[in-house]
């Protein structure tokens, strides 16, 4: 199990990298096909696909593109077995400040992100 969850660190690592660069191909290489992204604005959940937010990310000028700080941390990981883990990680792209709760899955290429839930607070 120490050679998964150092699997896992590693997906994290490119995961915070993905965020910080903009890097939608460092993204997809963590993000399952068919993942999803869900907040909730105004009581409202808010569902978007991987492809949605790549556009998103791609639209936007990067974190690292502005100089802006990094500052990303893993809070915890709970593995429920040998192929589905659970991670709450916080991240920043100044002002946004993000809470992200990631569930994953272990396939055959390796763990794959199949859902991000996020909090956002501007500050």
């Amino acid at each position: 199990m120490s050679t998964d969850l150092h699997d896992l660190e590693q997906a994290l690592q490119s995961y915070f990298d993905g965020l910080y660069e903009g890097d939608t191909a460092k993204l997809a290489a963590i993000f399952h096909p068919e993942s999803h992204l869900f907040s909730v604005t105004d009581g409202k959940l808010d569902d978007l696909p991987r492809t949605a937010w790549f556009d998103l990310v791609k639209s936007r000028p990067s974190a690292i593109s502005r100089d802006l700080p990094r500052r990303d941390w893993v809070v915890s990981i709970d593995r429920s077995g040998p192929n589905t883990a659970f991670a709450k990680v916080h991240c920043q792209i100044p002002p946004r400040y993000f809470t992200d709760y990631l569930t994953f899955v272990r396939l055959a290429e390796g763990w794959r992100i199949i859902s991000k839930t996020f909090h956002t607070e501007t500050r």
